[in-house]
């Protein structure tokens, strides 16, 4: 209440004059509207109706009795008339009733009351108009509300013809344009259907709503409506981002659109709009906002307390906006999203080459910092429009198609190449990891800021970009060490922003393993974790750190017996499916993996297990045993179908699970890259956190112990 409270303040300073309450999460909004309100609820509503008032703002109340209502029913038409008698009691005189994402049939009695859906519709808005006393505001959202929904086209529409002639002139129709999310509109198109509908339509602009996609922000500016519409328009609502505080930039900008004179009306000395201007205006003034710590008494003190709820929130209870008009504004709700839960190791470790993050002036990651120009920038570029990536994004996108399509420059099967090329890949290469890098920079920022309701709401989706991020970077890393041979690297084939996850889904399907969506979509750790991590390829100056990492059972005499019983074949005989988790102290973790285990145990029996013999003579009991590779193993059956397999042996537990995820994520695009159709994991029976992490990442039991020698678990899945 109180941020809705803050919403309308902001609106009033930029200009904006309407504010539509319409949230599904009300359930007698929409599912229960026959229900009228309790006292308590009744007092909620009074205070935003004279809060919006005192600040000159028109609270407009909607309500959705479409799915349900039968229009030719008394009953149903009273109970309307009591619900909204209701709302009028507590002060409120700008009302409206959405038909909107309903079904277009009728029931029988409704059939034989009227002569179509639209006149049945008609009947109750009008109706209800009346009833109301004629308010001077009173909105209808038809259920053919924008171009791609009309039958067969706009201007031959019956539906619409119906509600131009019948519906009461001073009723205004709610338009979205040619689709539900218009990138442009028109002064054409807003002409033909305000012909059709003999009125100026309302636009309900969804630019920049993000409740159909959970991956996706819009913190991009208003854009592709010039000032000149306003004369074909009787008002504008900005449909925003389900996040408070993502709808600083949108409305902001909406503000100063709203403020341009139209074209021709205000001189040669007015500025006409320019939407990268208004951005550049708005994020000066955002850096204020996103700085100041939160006080109490704020208006958005109240998202801080919500957010053990806000994490365990389902997605179909995710707080739905209301919308805004000709100005608008934005009440709080946080994005759907659950936890995981873990525990992280937080010993020190030996230093390692740590991450190029040590550059002068960046504030340290654990501490309560600031977020600079050019993370704002970014943050915006990365989560910008709909339909349009920002200058980041792009370049991101365009970098690893390029590096993904032109791998073979740096192959090490390929052909000889140019010094010329190699050198364009590799330097692309790095521009990729670089940014890749001032990701994880912007998440690591975000969580150590000092606007904790900015974290609250902004997190999960820097968060998930992040995890995405790390996976690209070590896949372009991986190709740079030329050890691919192509099989799989076209990943999944789509046009721009239709993927959904917008930049984090583009990038996703650009991998070999991106249409495995259980990869990828997660919900973010209960505890946001500032510390910053990398994913990369491993190389024989990790061996040392990894060997020893997990050694309870090594002694003076044979240190590395613990290293080289778990990982020690991988590494020697195919390093090049082995990755390596670091952050600020160095190497945390590992994961290893074989393309092919048939051809992978002949070697062990050739190379691998005689140099052991050598080293460690004598014989080796209990769990500083090595490991036997023999051929029988596993089934012909298995490999068939499973041909590679993974080691967990150096997984690191951590409190954002994410981190593992996406360090095996890295391996399983290395596989797939190379042609493995296939992989498995052995684990213990009584490692039933482990098993678990694999199953959510759509690993499926294939063998148990009583099926076989040995005593683990075989889970595996298909690339």
């Amino acid at each position: 209440m109180q941020s809705v409270c803050g919403a309308e303040t902001a609106m009033q300073h930029w200009g904006l004059n309407t504010y539509l309450y319409g949230p599904k999460d009300d359930l007698k909004h929409r599912l229960l509207w026959r229900e009228v309100y309790s006292p308590e609820e009744e007092g909620q509503l009074r205070t935003l109706v004279t809060e919006a008032r005192s600040r000159g703002v028109t609270f407009v109340y909607a309500l959705s009795p479409g799915q349900d209502i039968v229009f030719s029913s008394a009953c149903d038409l009273t109970l309307l008339k009591r619900k909204l008698k209701q709302v009028s009691d507590l002060g409120c005189e700008a009302f409206a009733i959405l038909f909107d994402d309903i079904d277009h049939s009728m029931c029988q009695a409704d059939s034989e009351a009227f002569s179509s859906f639209a006149h049945a519709q008609v009947s109750v808005a009008n109706e209800i108009y009346r009833f109301l006393g004629e308010p001077s505001v009173f909105l209808f959202c038809p259920t053919e509300y924008c171009g791609s929904l009309c039958s067969p086209c706009v201007s031959k529409s019956s539906y619409l013809q119906t509600l131009g002639a019948d519906l009461q002139p001073n009723i205004s129709v709610i338009w979205t344009g040619s689709k539900v999310i218009s990138r442009t509109l028109s002064v054409d198109c807003l002409e033909e259907v305000g012909s059709v509908l003999q009125r100026p339509p309302l636009i309900w602009d969804n630019l920049h709503a993000n409740d159909y996609d959970s991956r996706r922000l819009f913190l991009g500016p208003f854009k592709g409506r010039e000032p000149q519409l306003r004369r074909h328009l009787r008002g504008l609502l900005l449909n925003p981002n389900c996040e408070f505080e993502a709808n600083y930039i949108p409305l902001h900008t909406l503000g100063t659109w709203h403020r341009t004179p139209p074209g021709g009306e205000g001189g040669d000395d007015e500025p006409e709009y320019c939407p990268d201007s208004a951005l550049s205006e708005a994020l000066r003034d955002w850096m204020d906002e996103l700085n100041q710590p939160l006080q109490p008494g704020d208006a958005t003190a109240d998202v801080i307390a919500d957010t053990p709820d806000r994490a365990d929130r389902p997605p179909a209870q995710a707080k739905p906006l209301p919308m805004f008009p000709l100005s608008s504004g934005s009440p709080p709700t946080s994005p759907a999203k659950g936890g995981e839960n873990g525990s992280e190791g937080e010993a020190k470790r030996p230093p390692g080459e740590g991450l190029k993050h040590k550059a002068q002036g960046r504030v340290p990651c654990g501490g309560k910092g600031l977020l600079s120009e050019a993370q704002v920038r970014l943050l915006v570029g990365l989560h910008y429009l709909p339909h349009e990536h920002g200058p980041a994004a792009q370049r991101l996108l365009q970098d690893l198609t390029w590096l993904k399509s032109n791998c073979h420059l740096v192959s090490l099967n390929g052909k000889k190449t140019a010094q010329q090329k190699v050198e364009e890949w590799r330097g692309r290469a790095s521009r990729l990891m670089a940014l890749c890098e001032d990701i994880a920079e912007l998440h690591c920022s975000v969580v150590g800021g000092v606007n904790r309701a900015v974290l609250y709401d902004l997190y999960p989706y820097v968060w998930d970009l992040r995890n995405t991020a790390l996976v690209a970077k070590a896949f372009v890393c991986w190709l740079g060490c030329g050890t691919t041979t192509g099989a799989e690297l076209l990943g999944v084939d789509s046009e721009p922003w239709v993927f959904k996850g917008g930049v984090s889904g583009e990038v996703q399907m650009l991998l070999p393993i991106g249409s495995s969506t259980e990869l990828f979509t997660h919900p973010p750790p209960l505890f946001p974790t500032s510390r910053l991590y990398n994913v990369r390829p491993y190389h024989s100056k990790d061996k040392l750190h990894l060997r020893t990492q997990g050694g309870k059972d090594s002694n003076s005499t044979h240190p590395d017996v613990t290293g080289d019983r778990c990982l020690g074949a991988c590494l020697a005989l195919c390093p090049e499916y082995s990755f390596v988790l670091e952050d600020e102290l160095g190497v945390c973790g590992c994961v290893t993996g074989v393309q092919d285990v048939r051809a992978f145990i002949k070697r062990c029996h050739a190379t691998w297990m005689p140099a052991m013999r050598d080293k460690y003579p004598g014989p080796r009991t209990g769990p500083s045993a090595l490991p036997a590779h023999t051929q029988g193993e596993y089934p012909d059956s298995l490999l068939h179908h499973f041909p590679s397999q993974l080691r967990l042996d150096a997984l690191p537990q951590l409190v954002d699970a994410s981190v593992s995820r996406t360090l095996l994520t890295a391996l399983l695009a290395a596989l797939k890259a190379n042609g493995s159709q296939g992989v498995f994991c052995e684990v213990q029976p009584t490692d039933r956190q482990r098993m678990e992490f694999l199953t959510k990442l759509g690993f499926l039991e294939i063998l148990r112990g009583e099926a076989r020698s040995r005593e683990g678990v075989v889970l595996g899945r298909l690339l």
